[in-house]
């Protein structure tokens, strides 16, 4: 499904939703509910039986870029709630997923509840592929502290995490997938990126809400290991 099937995200022909005031509900709850209400994705993610609106996120960069294909052998990294292993197995992808979050089983996924930082998991996750990645791809995000330079820092910790497994578990020629901030790869991230794939690219997708300072890069063609790195 892309974003001609969701609808005009701008909200344009919608009539908007208004939530009242109300004594047992505060300010940004009220505005939050309100953004729900009116977001095109979060009732089309409802109406597909997506667990989140994040999976119209990755049904378009995989548009965009063709790296789930139908056989594949996927790794999603803070998986919860699943949204991403969803689209890929509705996609012909066998999945292994992981967080240190619990998560609902999917048809076709296999789940770890595990800590990415344990040196064991790697190992443990490829095993469970039965041999090495196709692709590798996290939504991960740490939470907002509404400090934007510090959020970019702990997003991009976690998306070096993610890239440690991608390095150890991919095959020649895969694509990894992961979210950054605007702004985004650090200089040390990105010329790692550069270093171990073909193609490096900065991407916003259209289910990207507009004030979200959130983007994704997408690294295709992983180069197999050097004995030197």
């Amino acid at each position: 499904m892309s974003k001609s099937n969701v609808g005009d995200s701008s909200g344009r022909g919608r009539v908007p939703v208004k939530v009242k005031k109300d004594r047992g509900r505060t300010a940004s709850s009220r505005k939050w509910l309100q953004r729900q209400l009116n977001d095109p994705y979060v009732a089309a993610a409802r109406a597909s039986g997506y667990r989140s609106r994040a999976a119209f996120k990755l049904v378009e960069l995989d548009d965009k870029f063709r790296f789930l294909k139908k056989g594949a052998k996927i790794l999603d990294l803070g998986s919860a709630p699943g949204g991403w292993s969803q689209v890929a197995a509705a996609r012909g992808a066998t999945i292994v997923a992981a967080d240190i979050l619990s998560m609902d089983e999917i048809p076709g996924v296999t789940f770890f509840q595990a800590d990415l930082t344990d040196p064991d998991v790697p190992v443990l996750l490829k095993e469970a592929l039965g041999g090495p990645a196709d692709v590798v791809m996290t939504d991960m995000a740490a939470p907002t502290t509404g400090h934007r330079a510090t959020d970019h820092i702990r997003t991009i910790a976690l998306v070096e995490i993610a890239l440690e497994v991608a390095e150890d578990t991919l095959k020649p020629g895969g694509a990894f997938v992961g979210k950054v901030f605007q702004g985004g790869s650090s200089n040390e991230l990105l010329a790692r990126l550069k270093k171990h794939f073909r193609e490096v690219k900065h991407v916003k997708p259209p289910a990207s809400r507009a004030e979200s300072v959130e983007l994704y890069v997408v690294a295709l063609g992983f180069k197999a290991k050097s004995p030197a790195d």
